[in-house]
């Protein structure tokens, strides 16, 4: 069997974390879907930004829209909307046959208003509108204001993915935003069913570590973080404020692993794939990552639900004089930093691109 059936026969899916033009066109998400067993999609403002700038693929949509006056981020928008849309209609049917479980895809806010919430609530709202597709999810961060946002957006029925969380603690932050906002719907008499996931990242930390570890603890820390999460979602959904939403129709907000490739060439390529195998969740994985898995991966083991050795593991990095609370922190910020870095070269690809067609 291949080895990606196996891990959505054991109750995880196959996310990729990619989009582009030309796989939309060359039939490559179908495929994924159909050979792969892919149930969702992911993007970010770095995978836009590579799409865009690095390719001819969006040239003449860019020209139309200058021509129409359309400029900077209400282009690009444009532009991804056509995108996303056409991925949520590929994922359409698993949408439906899982109840609206699975077979979502994900479009971000601008990272630049990552500190601003009620900028964020207005976007979310917007994006969501212009998409137009049931099985949208509006990427949010987990930033403070991120927080209050996601609250609100969950509040007014807008499905969310809260990206960029770090630690079990920013997880169950961005948890408890969900949940305030699902028991506000209840006390509103509204429907309690909105979808949300949340991301975490996991390959940065063993790339913030790299050479301050021995060699024994290297590529260790990012399973240990994602293990301990684990653990802190299944407590979660075991508890009695959930069981008491559950028990009126509430669903649970699924733990993402994200940034799932590989970023050390000596480790294994899927490293982040056979060992956080685990029942509802979802790992979302580039391109490469996902083909290496279907070639050479191995289910192996479920993750324990308690989280199997992951605190020895993490007290070994503290020993190591690694300070875990604050490198989490640091990495949301730097992650905010990048994504916002990479929104800037994309405005600028698409403007240096509309001022051609424009000569």
């Amino acid at each position: 069997m291949n080895p990606t059936y196996a891990l959505h026969d054991a109750g995880q899916s196959l996310w990729v974390d990619n989009i582009t033009r030309a796989m939309l066109d060359a039939g490559t998400l179908e495929r994924y879907v159909r050979d792969l067993c892919v149930t969702g999609l992911t993007s970010n403002p770095t995978i836009f930004d590579h799409a865009i700038a690095a390719t001819h693929d969006y040239d003449a949509g860019i020209r139309a829209r200058v021509a129409e006056g359309s400029r900077g981020e209400k282009l690009f928008f444009e532009l991804a909307t056509e995108d996303l849309r056409r991925a949520a209609d590929t994922f359409k049917l698993v949408h439906e046959r899982t109840a609206r479980v699975d077979g979502w895809v994900s479009l971000e806010v601008s990272p630049l208003i990552a500190y601003d919430a009620d900028a964020t609530i207005r976007e979310a709202k917007s994006l969501y509108g212009q998409v137009d597709r049931p099985n949208l999810f509006v990427k949010i961060p987990g930033t403070k204001e991120g927080l209050t946002a996601i609250e609100e957006v969950i509040f007014d029925g807008i499905p969310v993915n809260v990206t960029l969380l770090f630690s079990r603690e920013q997880y169950l932050a961005a948890a408890n935003a969900y949940l305030r906002g699902i028991e506000r719907r209840l006390q509103a008499g509204r429907h309690p069913v909105v979808g949300s996931v949340a991301s975490l990242f996991v390959s940065r930390w063993d790339r913030a570590v790299r050479g301050q570890v021995p060699p024994a603890l290297a590529n260790k820390l990012g399973l240990a973080v994602a293990a301990r999460t684990y653990r802190a979602y299944r407590d979660l959904l075991a508890s009695d404020r959930w069981q008491r939403l559950a028990n009126m129709g509430a669903r649970p907000q699924r733990l993402l692993f994200a940034s799932t490739g590989s970023k050390d060439p000596a480790a294994s390529d899927v490293i982040y794939v056979e060992g956080l195998a685990a029942p509802n969740t979802i790992n979302t994985m580039p391109d490469a990552t996902l083909l290496a898995y279907a070639d050479h991966g191995q289910f192996r083991t479920i993750l324990p639900a308690d989280g199997g050795n992951a605190e020895d593991v993490l007290r070994a990095h503290t020993d190591q004089g690694i300070d875990i609370e604050a490198l989490a922190q640091r990495l949301s910020v730097e992650g905010a930093e990048s994504f916002a870095a990479s929104w800037k070269d994309l405005l600028k690809s698409i403007e240096s691109k509309g001022a051609a067609h424009q000569t």
